[in-house]
Formats: structure tokens, sequence, C-alpha cells
């Protein structure tokens, strides 16, 4: 499969749902990068007047490189529209999100929005959640420990992030650390272990994004683009 042509049919597609004086939650990874570039073109083709909301360093850098005006929700706390990717999406419309360590971020922003448009190719459909990836939680690194030892109680297989180029922890935009639960079986009740990390103290949020899409936008390698809307 060209996942690269799917990313792209997604992210031209998503684009198009942009119209003039909108404000836009940017979200990140590879398939919302190619949407900031479609964007930042018809900013400058179109002479729209868009702002934008980043949801990472990282999104912020990528906007100002193709020439999105950035704002805050201190200065527009409601978004007509976020565009986001997923590391998993299931039928339900719930996901998995957090493979680049943004979802607290880009989970504030998607609950912002009138509108949370997600964008993904083939391979991020599931028939159950945590199939594929690991749901990222991210905590304050004195609770570390404690959380992992919750997530094994849900018989999940928690790992602290790291990464290859820095010694240590991965740390998220925020300052914290991130912990991978991986589920050999899949989540069987998402929405039982969304409301144990929320209610777990030293968790700041998790990956876990129930009941918020409203629209999956999923690319194909051909350019065509299914466009599901929730209920």
């Amino acid at each position: 499969m060209d996942r690269d042509a799917a990313k792209q049919a997604a992210a031209e597609a998503a684009v198009r749902l942009v119209s003039d004086g909108m404000c836009v939650g940017l979200g990140s990874g590879s398939t919302t990068a190619y949407a900031l570039e479609f964007l930042g073109r018809r900013i400058q083709g179109e002479g729209l007047d868009v702002r934008g909301v980043p949801t990472s360093f990282a999104t912020e850098r990528r906007a100002r490189t193709h020439g999105i005006p950035l704002t805050s929700l201190d200065d527009d706390p409601t978004l007509d529209l976020a565009l986001d990717g997923a590391d998993e999406v299931d039928a339900a419309f719930r996901l998995i999100k957090g493979g680049g360590g943004a979802h607290a971020r880009e989970k504030v922003v998607a609950h912002q929005a009138d509108r949370f448009v997600v964008l993904v190719d083939p391979t991020k459909a599931v028939d159950r959640l945590g199939t594929q990836f690991p749901v990222p939680v991210e905590v304050l690194p004195m609770a570390a420990t404690p959380v992992m030892r919750t997530l094994e109680d849900t018989g999940a297989t928690p790992e602290l992030r790291t990464s290859d180029a820095k010694d240590g922890p991965v740390v998220s935009d925020q300052g914290l650390w991130i912990i991978d639960a991986t589920f050999s079986d899949g989540i069987a009740a998402p929405a039982d272990l969304d409301r144990l990390l929320n209610d777990h103290p030293g968790v700041l949020d998790h990956g876990l994004f129930l009941d918020m899409a409203t629209d999956v936008l999923m690319g194909h390698p051909d350019g065509s683009v299914d466009h599901r809307s929730a209920p």
C-alpha cells in the first residue's frame, strides 16, 4: 500500500472543509503535516482568512513554515474545526492517539472544536482498540510506578517511553513522562479504562479519544476518500 498517497488524499479532503474566517485546530503527526502544507497553499493562493491553534511545538513550527497565522485558546477558545490524525480508529469513531506524544494538547484542542475531523489511511482501522498500538498515558514522574501497577492490574503491559535519541525517558511538551500500555488482545472496555485513568492521581491525560470525533476521512492510495460522519 502507498500509505503516503492515502495520507495525502485524506489531508486534501480535510483542508477542503476549511472556509474563510475559520479558526482551526492543527493536529500533529505525518498525515496532519500534509494537511498543514495544503492549508498553507490555500491561504497563500486564495487569500483565506484562517487562524490555527497548534497542538504541539512541532506543529507550531511547521504551521509557521507554511504561512498559517496562529492564535491560541486564550484568544479563540471556540474552534470551528480541528484536524488531526489517529493511530487507531474503530467503527464507533473511538480513537487511540499519542504516538507522537502530543495527545494531551490534541485532546484539549479537539474538545474545543465544533467539529473534530480525523484523517487516516486504511491501516489505522481496527475492530478493537489497542490491537495495533499501545495507549499512551502521560504522568507526573513521581506517579509513574503507581500508574504502571494500576495498568498491570487491568491486564496491560506498561513500558516507560524512551528514545534512542536521548538518555532516559521521553519528556512531553508539558515536561512529563509517557507510559505506553500494550494490551495483547486489545481493550475490552475502553470507557472503563478511560474512567480509571482519568481518576488516577498523577495522570495528566491519555490517548483514548472516546465520543469526540465527528468525522473520519479515510484516504486510499488511488486518491479516493471515504468520509464518514458520526450519527
